[in-house]
């Protein structure tokens, strides 16, 4: 990007910024980012997922705002399809961005974790968005099949499918490469939904291609398909979101915990649990260590454990560490590490 463009995208604050945070830890299934310095990690990762968040919205609004060009020119069902979930895509953008900057803020006595939870709910209401966008274009593309119209303009009608691909694929990257590195449930999913619109956007081509052929209802069945596309999408993202809602998690992450403690001898996991607070994971572990050390020696021991954990697991946030008894089944009691 030339130098000039750059800068006039960082005065509109759409330019990257600058953190000082840096990864660390090499069992990093996750793809976070462990920060420090005397930046907040918390805030460094959202103005990272808001400059993505808003350059979506840019790039989306763009795109949708050139394929609405061709379908009142064109009347094409499939296109029109395309872009009604192009427009829903970009104003997913609203929610999240609301959500990011919510995360910025610190704990209270109220909301003791913050408000990453708001992250989660945003996620809710964009597959809300997302399920709208798939009823009116299903509307659509069945109101065409019963009552078939002339589609015109095909040459601009394909060439407006590649722009909803190259649009879309552009916003899957930024989101999906940031949603990694801040480890953030709904900028991913929405990432992923964002590259399958771009597959979906070359279905147009194809519409476009089978009435150039003389098959006129080519049209509304790519319309038809894609709205089915735009179901599997909620289906997808829902079950994502509420499973962070519902405090699920990838199984990998306790192999984290475990393979982490491994580097611990003197410390055995009795119990491992751990969940996202919006993009930021929170660890509660019991280890058990010989009842006959000193106090200061099992403080050692908890404190190389969280050592190890942070340095494993780079999304980590707050790890709860609590002192059972080596011949105990489950954790009782004990000293916590944070």
């Amino acid at each position: 990007m030339p130098v000039l463009g750059a800068r006039i995208l960082d005065w509109f604050g759409f330019g990257p910024r600058d953190h000082a945070a840096h990864g660390h830890g090499h069992h990093d299934h996750a793809s976070g980012s462990h920060s420090h310095g005397v930046i907040d990690a918390t805030i460094a990762t959202t103005d990272r997922g808001i400059w993505a968040i808003k350059w979506s919205f840019v790039i989306l609004t763009i795109t949708a705002a050139m394929q609405m060009v061709v379908v009142a020119l064109s009347g094409s069902v499939a296109l029109l399809a395309d872009t009604v979930h192009n427009i829903a895509d970009a104003t997913t953008a609203i929610p999240l961005w609301i959500a990011f900057l919510l995360a910025r803020r610190k704990p209270s006595p109220t909301f003791t974790y913050g408000l990453g939870r708001v992250e989660d709910l945003a996620g809710i209401i964009i597959v809300g968005i997302i399920l709208f966008s798939a009823i009116v274009a299903g509307y659509q593309a069945i109101d065409r099949l019963i009552n078939p119209r002339v589609v015109t303009h095909l040459g601009w009608l394909a060439a407006a499918g590649v722009v909803g691909f190259l649009g879309n694929e552009a916003v899957a990257v930024f989101r999906i490469r940031v949603g990694r590195e801040i480890n953030s449930a709904a900028l991913i999913a929405d990432g992923y939904h964002a590259r399958t619109d771009g597959l979906t956007s070359l279905a147009v081509v194809l519409g476009a291609f089978g009435v150039w052929l003389g098959f006129a209802l080519a049209d509304p069945i790519v319309g038809l398909l894609i709205t089915l596309a735009i179901f599997g999408i909620v289906w997808q993202s829902a079950r994502s979101v509420l499973t962070r809602m519902l405090d699920g998690i990838d199984p990998d992450v306790i192999g984290d915990i475990q393979h982490a403690a491994a580097h611990v001898p003197a410390a055995r996991i009795v119990e491992a649990k751990a969940r996202w607070i919006g993009h930021r994971l929170h660890a509660d572990i019991a280890i058990a260590v010989e009842e006959s050390l000193p106090v200061c020696e099992a403080k050692k021991i908890t404190a190389a454990l969280e050592h190890q954990l942070f340095e494993h697991m780079p999304a980590l946030a707050a790890a709860n560490i609590r002192l059972a008894n080596a011949d105990a089944d489950h954790p009782h009691g004990g000293h916590d590490s944070h």
